[in-house]
């Protein structure tokens, strides 16, 4: 299944240092089984999709369908790009065919979105979601996904809590709450047809802030696997090997990716499952929990998105790899996430 990976810094990372120059980067993550707990399906291979704003209004999108680790023009334009906010996604179809449209991330104005996960008998929900949003959006829909379809039904709530979609900067807790509004309708109609879970980890953001979410409609699976890491300068200390260096309490540097970046334990926290984090304006975090009928268990199974790809610990790196790895722990780490 697929992975995806932000970057929101107070100062622009060039991309390489991103997306293709670590050893474990997103794309790197989609190609060397080695470092990937998803030993089912080891490849996400179907296209990529990277996102990135510059001092225009709306994000610069550069999708393709070939394997993101082959592809000459991706190399090239990292090496010479400078984003503060960076949305990077590679893809291993569950929905659509094998096309641009359907790579994400998606954009409407200065929005971005990204998915990384699946609604279950998507099919039987789609007719209503279509028959549900404006036509505007509906007509906005390019791909065959059920992630563009959700990205449609995002972008009709926030217009319906008052905003225009796309126009200009958005209160982040107006974000969070039209993301949290998406979701809720999404899990209603598909409750309503199969209990089968579906696994909702979406990423949305107006250019200025970005919420994220880890959320599967279940009481006791797992969500497919989502880290965040906060410093103060994310580095190259050894070649292809990066870190994240904390020289005080400041979030100058924010990641959230769905496999951790990095082979630093302690650099990444496990977000729980159900749960949703923003990072304001000024880079500041705050995790809540989702307090719906699926709040309050304390343990859950893995099994669901392990047997879907969609799970992924803290690897070791590449000299040191000798087993598949464990799914990264909740230590109940201390950290400066304001809750």
């Amino acid at each position: 299944m697929c992975r995806f990976m932000i970057y929101k810094g107070r100062d622009p990372m060039v991309l390489s240092d991103l997306l293709t120059k670590p050893a474990h980067s997103i794309i790197n993550q989609s190609f060397d089984s080695r470092l990937r707990l998803d030993m089912r399906n080891p490849i996400n291979g179907d296209g990529f999709g990277v996102g990135y704003y510059t001092s225009k209004h709306a994000p610069c999108i550069f999708k393709a369908i070939t394997p993101a680790w082959n592809n000459v023009n991706l190399n090239n334009l990292s090496r010479c790009t400078e984003s503060r906010l960076v949305f990077g996604h590679v893809r291993a179809s569950t929905q659509g065919v094998l096309s641009e449209t359907n790579c994400h991330p998606f954009s409407y104005g200065n929005i971005m979105f990204m998915h990384n996960g699946g609604i279950s008998c998507f099919e039987q929900i789609k007719k209503k979601l279509i028959s549900y949003i404006d036509d505007e959006f509906f007509l906005h829909i390019q791909g065959s996904t059920d992630s563009e379809c959700c990205f449609a039904l995002f972008l009709h709530v926030l217009k319906h809590m008052g905003h225009t979609p796309g126009a200009s900067e958005v209160p982040h807790e107006t974000l969070r709450d039209a993301l949290l509004q998406t979701i809720t309708t999404i899990k209603e109609w598909q409750l309503a047809i199969t209990t089968e879970p579906s696994l909702l980890n979406f990423a949305v953001t107006d250019g200025s802030s970005v919420v994220v979410s880890r959320y599967v409609t279940s009481k006791t699976d797992e969500a497919a696997s989502l880290h965040f890491s906060t410093g103060s300068r994310f580095y190259e200390y050894e070649p292809g090997l990066f870190k994240m260096e904390r020289l005080n309490r400041s979030q100058d540097v924010v990641f959230v990716a769905s496999e951790p970046l990095t082979f630093e334990r302690g650099d990444w926290i496990c977000v729980p499952t159900n749960s949703i984090i923003t990072i304001s304006k000024n880079n500041t975090v705050l995790m809540h929990p989702i307090r719906d009928e699926f709040y309050g268990v304390e343990e859950r199974d893995s099994g669901l998105a392990l047997r879907k790809g969609l799970m992924g610990g803290v690897p070791k790196p590449p000299h040191q790899v000798d087993s598949v790895l464990p799914p990264l722990e909740r230590e109940g780490r201390k950290s400066t996430i304001s809750t």
